[in-house]
Order: structure tokens, then sequence, then C-alpha cells
């Protein structure tokens, strides 16, 4: 395990560690900075976000697309919703990009993606699931299932080809690495810490995460 020292802000109204394979919740206040930090490297963290004052309201990733015109997320990228809504900015990121593209692992697609003897691993999906069922948030707010959509992986490296096809590669993060965004709404965020041992997005090897919310100065 990597002896990188946790990082620290003033303004921090919450600072924790998602294991590695973990699922996590939290509420993030419209204006917050939320900061998702790769604490050993090639770690891909499977992220949602939802409206906290109308949870049908989420993060949509074809509408991101849409309105950037890109399909990798970056330092500046507007997210929005399924509303057309902007609900997060990217304001700080010393990774370089991240996927939106991939979509969370599953026993499903862990089966097409490696083999049959895959599909009882653990998945995100299963932490998706887990969470939703028994998290005070997920009660608090009503969410169930029927909310999971299309996430972003932040720090996963998602190619695509020439012929229109997606790769899994090597992750291009590293310890200490991190990104930050703004929240546009009142937002709730749940994580999947992807304890995917078939992705070398992470290495073959998942590891913990730091999960930062404060305010801005």
């Amino acid at each position: 395990m990597s002896n990188l020292a946790l990082q620290q802000f003033e303004n921090s109204t919450l600072s924790e560690v998602c294991l590695a394979g973990d699922a996590w919740m939290c509420e993030v206040k419209k204006g917050q900075l939320f900061r998702i930090v790769d604490l050993e490297g090639n770690q891909a963290v499977d992220t949602l976000f939802f409206s906290a004052n109308n949870p049908e309201e989420r993060y949509s990733a074809t509408d991101t697309i849409a309105q950037n015109q890109r399909i990798y997320l970056e330092k500046g990228t507007t997210l929005y919703s399924n509303f057309a809504q902007p609900i997060a900015t990217i304001v700080d990121d010393n990774c370089g990009r991240h996927d939106t593209l991939g979509g969370a692992c599953s026993c499903e697609s862990n089966t097409v993606r490696y083999s049959h003897d895959k599909y009882p691993m653990h998945s995100c999906r299963n932490n998706y699931m887990y969470a939703l069922a028994t998290h005070p948030i997920a009660k608090k707010h009503a969410l169930s299932v029927k909310h999971i959509g299309p996430n972003i992986n932040f720090f996963m490296n998602v190619p695509v080809t020439s012929d229109g096809h997606l790769k899994f590669d090597d992750g291009i993060s590293a310890p200490g690495k991190y990104v930050e965004v703004r929240a546009e709404q009142d937002l709730i965020v749940l994580i999947s810490n992807c304890p995917q041992l078939n992705n070398p997005c992470n290495a073959y090897n998942p590891t913990r995460i730091q999960l930062i919310v404060r305010d801005q100065a």
C-alpha cells in the first residue's frame, strides 16, 4: 500500500476513505466542491450524480457528450443531467481525462468481457444495488435500483478505436491524482470503488480512494 498522505483542506466538511471494492454515498450542496483522490493509482471510480431535490434528475452521459461535443471528461467539462441541465462542473483535475462510455461492470458484462466463470465476481452494479437498498441517504431520497443509469468512470482509460469499438486499457492515473467537481445543484453522490480484478484500468489490483467535500474558499 502506498504511504501517500491523505489530502487535507481547512474548509472540508467531509473527508473519508473508501476501501477497495466498496460502495459509498454522500450529499453535496450546490456550490460545494467534491474531490476524488486516487490514493494508490489506476483505480476506477464508478460515479453517479442525482439531484437531491428530484432524484429522477440524474447525470446523463448522452446529454453531457452532446452538450460538450466530446467523449472524454476533463477540466472545464460541464456535466449535464437527463433534464439537459448542468448538474456539476469539473473545476480541477490533474489526471487528464475520464471515461463516460464504458459503463459499470456487472455480472453480465464480466461474462461478456472475460469468461463465463467470471459471472459470480463482485461488480460495481452489485455495489450500486447494495447501497441503494441499505444506505440511509438512499432511503431518505427514496432511491432504488430504477435510478441506476450510465455512470462516469473517473480515472478510467477507455479509448475508442477507429472502427468505433471501446478498449479497456491500462490506467493513466497515478498515486495522488485527483478530480474535483463543483456541484451545480444539491447532489446525491453514489460511488462504486470498482472491485474488478480483470480490469487493466485498475492495474488488476483495486485500491482505496479518498472523498472530500469542501466549501469554496
